[in-house]
């Protein structure tokens, strides 16, 4: 679907660096940093970033953009809790890795 919507290999690349990067506009950089956000265990979504959403969503918008962000995060955290690898159903595609938090524990 993101490709049929415009979404390029440029920006995937480009997607771990998007704060710096020039392929995303501001609104683009603007959701990103939500996703971010509303993904951080705990949840640390901002007065300031809200606002700043509000005035480029409505409600209903902002629902939507929320819902499929942390459906997203809900899929993703479950799958890893159970082992579950990929199936090969986008074998082939572009998938860049997320930057490594260096703060992050393992175990």
């Amino acid at each position: 679907m993101g490709r049929k919507t415009g979404l390029t290999d440029a920006k995937l690349r480009a997607l771990s660096e998007f704060e710096t990067s020039s392929e995303f506009s501001e609104l683009e950089k603007l959701v990103l940093r939500y996703a971010v956000a509303v993904t951080a265990t705990p949840v640390q979504v901002s007065d300031e970033l809200f606002d700043s959403l509000r005035r480029h969503f409505n409600e209903r918008q902002l629902v939507e953009l929320t819902s499929s962000t942390v459906w997203e995060n809900y899929r993703a955290r479950f799958d890893h809790a159970f082992g579950i690898e990929a199936e090969g159903f986008s074998q082939g595609a572009y998938c860049p890795l997320p930057v490594a938090d260096s703060t992050a524990r393992r175990h």
